[in-house]
C-alpha cells in the first residue's frame, strides 16, 4: 500500500496523473473544510470501502482535564466517516480515526 502511495504522489506531484490511476478508489477523503463545512454525512460509492469528510479547523475552549476547571484554546477538527460495513466495522474506523 505505502508504495502504491509513494507512486501516486509522485505522478500526482509531477502533473502525470492518469484516468486510470483515479478510477475505482476504495478510500476517500473529502475536504469540507475548504468551504467552511463541519460536519456532513458522506455517501460511499462502489466499490469505495470508506470515506471521510474532514471539517474546517475551529478555536474552541477546552477545559484542561476532566479534574480541572482550567479552559485553554483548542483547535478542533470534526472528521465525519462512512463505511460498507460488509468489509470495515465502525470500531475499526472509530480507532483509525482516534489514532489521527
Amino acid at each position: 500500500i505505502a508504495m502504491e502511495l509513494n507512486r501516486l504522489r509522485d505522478l500526482a506531484v509531477n502533473g502525470s496523473l492518469s484516468e486510470k490511476d483515479l478510477v475505482n478508489p476504495t478510500f476517500t477523503i473529502s475536504n469540507i473544510g475548504s468551504i467552511g463545512g463541519t460536519i456532513m454525512s458522506p455517501v460511499i460509492l462502489p466499490p469505495q470501502v470508506a470515506i471521510g469528510a474532514m471539517g474546517k479547523i475551529q478555536r474552541v475552549p477546552r477545559f484542561v482535564s476532566e479534574d480541572s476547571m482550567e479552559v485553554r484554546e483548542s483547535h478542533v477538527m470534526n472528521i465525519s466517516w462512512a463505511g460498507d460495513h460488509r468489509v470495515i466495522d465502525g470500531a475499526t474506523l472509530g480507532r483509525f480515526s482516534n489514532l489521527w
